[in-house]
């Protein structure tokens, strides 16, 4: 697999609040989302943080065999999707977990896919998407991986009950 560049914000290389068990967090750089209230707004510049490759980032990720998975976080993972998906079916082939978070709707990035493969793609790499943008006035602490009531944990399963348009439940 070729190595690819990604423009990160940050590396976590052991996180237990950012998906389920040990996980690496790639924070990515750029967000168009610019939520109030964002807990990472170094993220939202598009030219910040630093240039990484996704063979490093698998590199490292292989230095420690306790991690569940890896998790994609930002800023706004979906504007480094190519990249992205190296990394993700690296972990896949490692077998281990993929978790997503972002801040367009699952709904929206079916509609973004029609203009960028690579969008399904990841979606398709994505063991738990983590989705919608943090609404501060919808904050609640309570909520397992997400900051607002509006977001949703999406898996597999659910995914293909929202394309085939039946209810998706969230805990």
């Amino acid at each position: 697999m070729m190595s690819q560049p990604l423009r990160l914000s940050g590396i976590v290389e052991e996180s237990i609040v950012d998906g389920p068990g040990l996980r690496y967090v790639l924070f990515t750089q750029g967000c168009p989302h610019r939520c109030r209230g964002c807990h990472n707004p170094q993220t939202h510049s598009l030219e910040g943080g630093f240039l990484f490759t996704t063979k490093a980032a698998l590199e490292q990720f292989d230095g420690n065999p306790l991690l569940a998975g890896v998790t994609l976080s930002g800023g706004e993972p979906f504007l480094q999707a190519a990249p992205l998906c190296a990394v993700a079916q690296g972990v896949h082939e490692r077998g281990k977990t993929v978790v997503t978070y972002t801040g367009y709707t699952f709904e929206t990035l079916q509609e973004m896919a029609v203009h960028d493969p690579w969008i399904t793609r990841l979606l398709d790499l994505t063991d738990l998407l983590i989705d919608g943008p943090y609404v501060e006035e919808l904050r609640d602490m309570e909520l397992r991986f997400r900051g607002s009531a509006n977001q949703r944990l999406l898996d597999r399963s659910e995914r293909k009950r929202l394309v085939a348009g039946l209810p998706v439940f969230t805990t």
